[in-house]
């Protein structure tokens, strides 16, 4: 389950302008949505949502708290978060891995020198879910990965129950993942991520 001096595909993002007074001046409020880099002041808005996504299925979650702090201390510039009015509702965590596939070492390894981003973790809020948003965060973090020329894939393990979801967000099935947690096996799944920026019109990303 390198920092960039400049991140430009995750400037704050406003699905809505922001609500005016009848006069026409901008009342002070926050976004009604933005997508952004997570960082170590989100570890527990993270962890809650991970929390309840996870320990009701499987029992235990992917990444713990002191984990969670971990990779977004390191490698902050592989995380997405989900903001609506400024709470967290849906987040994604990767890190750098440098070999071909997934092995035990990777679900706490931040590889700098790696060209594979290792997703440990999409989570929704559990009041959010059913609404498309995982397939729509993963849609725009795979958007933004191509904006990184580090990043040449993307990869994750799952439980066979989810692959599905992943095939429809394009992933590839590549066979039994190597890593087990406890008694659960998981499948390893891969994402081709290209070198060089790609941006859909009006996008946002």
């Amino acid at each position: 389950m390198s920092v960039l001096s400049a991140v430009p595909f995750l400037k704050p993002v406003h699905l809505r302008s922001p609500r005016s007074s009848p006069g026409g001046q901008r009342r002070h409020t926050l976004p009604a949505s933005e997508f952004r880099c997570l960082s170590p002041e989100d570890a527990v808005s993270v962890f809650e949502i991970e929390r309840e996504a996870f320990i009701s299925v499987s029992g235990d979650c992917p990444l713990h708290l002191d984990e969670i702090r971990h990779f977004l201390n390191l490698c902050p510039e592989l995380s997405l978060g989900w903001f609506e009015e400024g709470r967290l509702v849906a987040f994604i965590i990767g890190s750098l891995w440098d070999q071909e596939r997934l092995s035990q070492a990777a679900l706490t390894l931040h590889r700098p020198q790696g060209s594979a981003v290792h997703i440990h973790v999409l989570a929704v809020h559990g009041g959010c879910r059913q609404q498309g948003k995982g397939s729509i965060l993963m849609w725009r973090y795979l958007q933004y990965l191509r904006g990184l020329p580090a990043a040449r894939r993307a990869l994750l393990m799952c439980q066979g129950f989810l692959v599905p979801f992943y095939q429809k967000c394009g992933f590839r099935a590549l066979g039994p993942c190597a890593v087990t947690v406890g008694d659960m096996a998981f499948v390893e799944m891969e994402h081709a991520v290209r070198g060089h920026a790609f941006m859909r019109r009006n996008s946002g990303c």
